[in-house]
């Protein structure tokens, strides 16, 4: 199945360029770890390049998609909405902490422009659907007169913040060496709570 070995070469891709960073990768070394050949990455990719963006696009659909449809979503109140967004960005991240690793090395590579504005579209955009909603309910007098995007940029930013490395995260918990935050279910809700707390908080006028 063509989709089936697109998926199959895309994850061992996302592990290597987590690991050794897309210029440190080649491709010959991603069909040797993939167990596939050359020409088969070149057939359904082309480049390193698109395979890259290919990459992107396919883990970032599902996010961009979710606030969108949470933004015309007319039967949910905004704080509702907030609190879905950041239980499905928080599982994401923490079920996605390879990719999350890949992407942060990404966006630190300015030499490649092209995959750096790519990313930053997707987060700009994704950031300005969300804000959409925070300012909904500012016009609906359910929310405080606060700044969207920073809002945004500290919901976001958290989540970012306990992803940067296992071992950051377990000294932030004050957990051994050998814990898997990113597994552990306790985490995740512990994440999940607090991040909604915050906004409530921070958003809601009669909180």
């Amino acid at each position: 199945m063509a989709g089936d070995k697109k998926s199959h070469i895309m994850n061992h891709a996302i592990e290597l360029f987590a690991d050794r960073g897309v210029e440190g990768t080649s491709i010959r070394e991603l069909a040797h770890d993939a167990n596939v050949n050359v020409a088969m990455i070149n057939y359904y990719f082309g480049s390193k390049e698109k395979l890259v963006e290919a990459i992107i696009e396919d883990k970032m659909t599902y996010m961009k998609d979710k606030i969108e449809e949470m933004l015309t979503n007319e039967s949910l109140t905004e704080i509702d909405k907030i609190d879905i967004l950041v239980e499905d960005y928080v599982t994401r991240k923490l079920a996605g902490a390879t990719f999350n690793k890949f992407l942060y090395k990404e966006l630190m590579d300015i030499k490649r422009d092209e995959i750096h504005q790519l990313l930053t579209k997707s987060f700009a955009t994704n950031a300005k659907n969300i804000a959409a909603i925070i300012e909904n309910g500012i016009k609906k007098k359910v929310f405080k007169d606060v700044d969207p995007m920073l809002t945004v940029a500290s919901m976001i930013g958290t989540i970012s913040y306990v992803m940067m490395s296992k071992s950051f995260c377990n000294k932030l918990l004050q957990k051994p060496e050998t814990n898997e935050p990113y597994t552990d279910e306790e985490f995740r809700q512990r994440l999940i709570k607090h991040i909604q707390g915050m906004m409530h908080v921070h958003l809601l006028i009669d909180n």
